[in-house]
Order: structure tokens, then C-alpha cells, then sequence
């Protein structure tokens, strides 16, 4: 995401004034981007949901990169993501998804307001 489109949905979301590249309470931060990610990226295997640990972000250039990760879960068929970050703020908003299971690699680009995508491995 662009970080300054996220630090603006944040900050409208919480009522507070953020700076996401340069944060005074970085925690606060942490935990604000984790809600906000998790509410509006849902993640599920084989139809079970599933509940990434956020282990932080990263601004690199123009973009914030969160990080999540999944434990626990061995074999994997399909992998049904439901995803509208930004969506509220921007109506022409796509959002790129990369899903890797077991080194096969699968992309789509979802088109606001599609949200829901499923992917099948074998």
C-alpha cells in the first residue's frame, strides 16, 4: 500500500494525526496498522479461518509493507482471501495479491469492490 494512503485511512479511522514513516509511539503504530490490516484482510485454508501473527512493517520508498505470518497449517488446497484495504478511500482502488503454498506461486489483482478471490493448489 502507499503508506500515506494508509496513514490517511488511520488516521480517519482513529481520530488521531499519524506519522507512519517517522512515529513517536511506534507501538501504537504496530497496533493500529495490525486492526486495521486484519479487519480488512481475511484469510482462510481449506475453509478454516486463519489468524496471521503481524510482525510488523516497513516503508520502502512510497509503500508500507506489513508482514504476517501463519503457523501451523501443513496442507493446503485452496486458499480463499477476502481483501478491500482501501477501498473506503479509493474507489478505483486494486489491490495485488501473491499467494505461495509449497513453492507454487499464484497472483491475481482484485478490482474494487471485488473482494473475494480462491486460489486451488494441488
Amino acid at each position: 500500500m502507499f503508506y500515506d494512503d494508509l496513514e490517511h485511512v488511520l488516521e480517519k479511522q482513529n481520530k488521531v494525526k499519524l506519522d507512519i514513516v517517522r512515529p513517536p509511539n511506534k507501538q501504537l503504530m504496530n497496533q493500529l496498522i495490525s486492526q486495521y490490516v486484519r479487519k480488512h484482510l481475511i484469510i482462510k485454508a481449506d475453509g478454516k479461518l486463519l489468524e496471521p501473527d503481524y510482525m510488523g512493517y516497513e516503508i520502502q520508498e512510497d509503500g508500507a509493507w506489513s508482514y504476517f505470518e501463519v503457523k501451523g497449517v501443513s496442507r493446503v488446497q485452496k486458499i480463499e482471501v477476502f481483501d478491500d484495504l482501501l477501498y473506503s478511500e479509493h474507489p478505483e482502488q486494486i489491490n495485488m495479491l501473491h499467494v505461495t503454498v509449497n513453492g507454487e506461486r499464484k497472483s491475481t489483482k482484485l478490482d474494487n469492490p471485488k473482494a473475494n478471490v480462491a486460489f486451488n493448489f494441488r
